[in-house]
């Protein structure tokens, strides 16, 4: 596939709604694409997998893998989200920047190197159900998969290699106090329970702090109490977002924070995990070695689900995503392939091949 080749195929899948969970059109769209070149792919729901030639259990495997699903259209839309334009350089449509210029991307490099000898296996993954964590997505497609020693997952940062991200996990807080007359002053007020933990959240420090992802994050961001204005509050709701790291695991991070406040604390979820690589590892000496700068990514995605050295680089700009009148520049695209093409071949060297 060539540049042309690889924006017609993003074009093909911006036609095709893929709201996560929803992903059908786009998943007959990529393994009929798939079968076209001649390479023979799997489905497990709405994942289209596929091994390049020559799949040895001997050597590594590395993943290529990006999503196809999309979020829902925004409500604030000037354009048809579902019919690509190509205006000044640039590609309009939903999921034109999230996630599909790297899915597209991904498949036209996994051709060019499919029928190539590598000293590792390739593995195409073009998954779905990432927008929402889904349990049709990743998560039920990864154990389906041969031994996987090292991923790249396709999500837009520029092209620069995301060698770490920080996990999440949302707590659902809840202060228990007795009610009682606001004008008696008596009661135990719940609300001001919560407001204490939130304070202890805002002054706590964990004790073990990561080399690359810092400290943990923990931010307050709902609150819930009381009846009516003269009844003092026996229950108080808050929720906080806990961006973790690596430092230490989630369910260890959530049994900290418990033991620090006095309202019960629930996790809605545990498996959105922090991911962090070697630097000395060969996905992160191979992006050095083609000129990519390294960082630490601010959003989550599948990679927080992969329990092996995984490097996240993508073609567009992570600002754009769940924007409205989402787009990709058509000159990210060509440099994009270029990079992923140099990236393997890089990788490849670092392996001694």
């Amino acid at each position: 596939m060539n540049a042309r080749e690889t924006i017609e195929l993003l074009k093909e899948l911006i036609r095709r709604p893929s709201p996560s969970g929803e992903e059908a059109a786009t998943a007959d769209l990529l393994e009929t694409y798939l079968s076209r070149t001649g390479i023979r792919s799997h489905r497990l729901y709405n994942n289209i997998y596929a091994h390049a030639d020559g799949f040895d259990p001997e050597r590594p495997t590395l993943m290529l893998n990006s999503h196809h699903d999309t979020v829902r259209p925004a409500a604030s839309y000037t354009r048809d989200p579902y019919s690509p334009e190509e205006v000044d350089g640039r590609i309009y449509g939903l999921g034109s920047n999230d996630a599909g210029a790297s899915v597209a991307g991904l498949l036209s490099v996994f051709l060019e190197y499919a029928s190539t000898p590598l000293p590792f296996n390739l593995l195409l993954a073009l998954s779905a159900e990432e927008e929402r964590s889904g349990e049709h997505g990743m998560r039920a497609l990864l154990p389906e998969l041969r031994r996987i020693d090292m991923a790249i997952v396709g999500e837009p940062t520029g092209m620069q290699a995301a060698i770490g991200e920080r996990g999440l996990v949302v707590l659902d807080c809840e202060a228990h106090g007795r009610s009682g007359h606001a004008a008696h002053g008596n009661g135990v007020n719940a609300l001001y329970i919560a407001l204490d933990d939130i304070n202890r959240l805002r002054n706590f420090r964990f004790a073990k702090v990561s080399p690359l992802l810092g400290d943990i994050r923990m931010t307050a961001t709902m609150i819930s109490a009381g009846t009516q204005h003269n009844i003092v509050p026996d229950s108080c709701r808050f929720v906080v977002d806990v961006r973790t790291t690596d430092a230490y695991t989630n369910e260890q991070t959530v049994e900290i924070i418990s033991e620090v406040l006095k309202s019960d604390v629930t996790p809605r979820s545990t498996r959105i995990r922090a991911s962090a690589i070697d630097e000395s590892h060969p996905l992160v000496r191979a992006a050095k070695a083609i000129g990519r700068d390294t960082f630490v990514s601010e959003t989550t995605s599948d990679m927080a689900l992969m329990p092996f050295p995984t490097v996240k680089m993508g073609i567009g700009d992570s600002m754009r995503s769940h924007s409205a009148n989402e787009h990709v520049m058509i000159d990210e695209i060509i440099e994009g392939l270029d990079i992923y093409k140099r990236y393997i071949k890089q990788i490849a060297e670092e392996y001694g091949h």
